[in-house]
């Protein structure tokens, strides 16, 4: 599971909205947990948990680089 984690975060960083990251992150934890899952015949299973463990390291490697964008213009206002 660490591994489709660490897969579907990094694949997320390809978009650029939070939709994007986010399937993008779900796409990639799918494949890595179905390649993992199916070692024990439950690629269905695992392709399922990896989405899900994509689609929230998507979600939140968006929000880290929100956040890092949102303090980049306060630096630039000042």
């Amino acid at each position: 599971m660490l591994v489709a984690a660490v897969a579907a975060t990094l694949a997320a960083g390809c978009g650029g909205t939070t939709a994007s990251r986010t399937t993008t992150g779900a796409a990639a934890g799918a494949a890595a947990g179905a390649a993992i899952g199916s070692t024990s015949a439950n690629a269905g299973k695992g392709a399922m948990i990896g989405a899900a463990a994509g689609a929230l390291g998507g979600y939140a490697y968006d929000q880290h680089q929100k956040q890092k964008e949102r303090e980049a213009r306060e630096r630039y206002d000042d």
